[in-house]
């Protein structure tokens, strides 16, 4: 273990060193009482404790998992590269031509909120295998920032600190705030609704509570709403009597497809609202179709993608095709 306390002492850790920490380290390192605290009164939701243990008591992990410097340096490399390409207009022409109109829509500059790279990571390397532009977990996340404890003295430089657990969570606002600005507005976000059908029996509730919590400190008004409470009038999508500056959009139908939905569909397409993430968002990333693309040198080739950058998907993707009934004896 001396070679996991110098690496990690040194602001790095080794492939070695991740291993024998994963598999030597029996530590506990999630405080209960601070984790308690921390949904109690810290972040200002009472209740919302029983709530996570009624609903969801497996959210919270008590041991840590260790990845490598090199590992999460090749993630930053996989994800810079799949941007590089997605920024591609031929890329872009291509993918949107064969998704449904409303991807084709102009977002008005919002980019999207939370994108999810999901990554499996074994001894031989990564895998992107799946992207996703509604990713929960971000406030779960800063919660349990603010519950870690070093339980030995290779977790001294690892652990985060309620410091860079605020700097978190100052991170999110701003990034609702810069999806408000780029959407070419000149006065200050002032209401967000969380949205997603039936939230109170979503999972992720919990979650949606914390959002809420963190919104309000800051200053903004906001709401968890089923989308069938929103309206449209006057040029404004409202809630009841507050008029809504953005969603926050934690919807699986990516489309906005639903009858139900309809109101923030309209709003949507008539820059009534700013939405995040929104149906461009997903056409472009997580349709997983676009895996196969991305995988498939030739294509790249046609796409125009440079040598070194197709070197990098093609290592940090598993090869993926879109399945067709015409292959089902080799796929089977």
């Amino acid at each position: 273990m001396d070679l996991a306390r110098v690496s990690a002492r040194a602001g790095r850790l080794t492939k070695y060193a991740a291993e024998a920490l994963n598999s030597g380290c029996v530590c506990i390192s999630m405080d209960q009482d601070a984790l308690h605290h921390a949904l109690e009164s810290e972040l200002g939701t009472p209740g919302l404790l029983a709530l996570v243990e009624e609903r969801c008591p497996y959210l919270f992990a008590a041991r840590p998992v260790f990845i490598s410097t090199d590992h999460m340096e090749r993630m930053t490399q996989l994800v810079r590269a799949v941007e590089s390409v997605i920024a591609l207009p031929a890329f872009r022409e291509q993918i949107l031509a064969a998704a449904p109109a409303i991807a084709r829509h102009d977002p008005g500059g919002a980019r999207g909120v939370f994108f999810g790279y999901d990554f499996h990571v074994d001894q031989y390397g990564i895998g992107l295998i799946e992207i996703n532009t509604n990713a929960g977990g971000a406030m779960l996340n800063a919660v349990l920032a603010r519950a870690q404890r070093a339980c030995c003295p290779e977790m001294e430089q690892l652990v985060p600190t309620l410091a860079s657990a605020q700097a978190l969570e100052h991170d999110i606002v701003d990034m609702f705030r810069a999806e408000w600005q780029l959407s070419g507005h000149d006065r200050p976000l002032r209401s967000i609704a969380i949205v997603d059908e039936a939230p109170e029996q979503q999972y992720l509730y919990p979650e949606f509570l914390l959002f809420q919590q963190l919104f309000q400190r800051h200053g903004l008004h906001a709401v968890i709403a089923d989308p069938s409470a929103l309206t449209l009038h006057d040029g404004v999508l409202w809630h009841g009597d507050t008029a809504i500056d953005l969603v926050y959009n934690r919807l699986t139908d990516f489309m906005l497809e639903s009858r139900a939905h309809a109101a923030l569909r309209a709003a949507y397409l008539a820059h009534a609202v700013v939405l995040t993430p929104h149906p461009q968002a997903h056409a472009l990333y997580a349709d997983k179709r676009n895996l196969a693309l991305l995988t498939d040198a030739a294509r790249l080739d046609a796409l125009g993608v440079a040598p070194a950058t197709q070197a990098i998907l093609l290592a940090g993707i598993p090869h993926t095709e879109v399945v067709d009934p015409a292959h089902a004896d080799r796929l089977w």
